[in-house]
């Protein structure tokens, strides 16, 4: 039998159906998560956002001549990448050629 919505049953019928939820002290029959439901708290608590690449990214601040940023911007614009993107990307190219000491 399909039991009745809330806002349907009669004060008597709501008591029955809601006396579960008036115990008090029910951590006292609570137990420690087994793996699986650990794993998925872990999961559904993990700290969302853009995945980590490598070890991460660290914002720095860099001063360029106004001109070459137009440049840059431009550049980056046409290639469709970000501006981040393309300079990590030129200071990589650079380093393979001239790897530092």
């Amino acid at each position: 039998m399909k039991q009745k919505k809330y806002w349907e049953m009669t004060t008597d019928e709501l008591a029955e159906a809601t006396k579960c939820y008036d115990r008090e002290n029910i951590v006292d029959e609570s137990r420690p998560p087994t793996p699986e439901e650990a794993e998925q708290l872990r999961r559904a608590m993990k700290k969302r956002g853009r995945p980590q690449v490598g070890k991460g990214y660290q914002r720095i601040s860099v001063s360029i001549e106004r001109s070459l940023l137009s440049r840059v911007n431009s550049f980056a614009k046409r290639k469709k990448l970000s501006r981040s993107k393309l300079l990590a990307e030129v200071l990589r190219r650079a380093m393979e050629k001239d790897p530092p000491l």
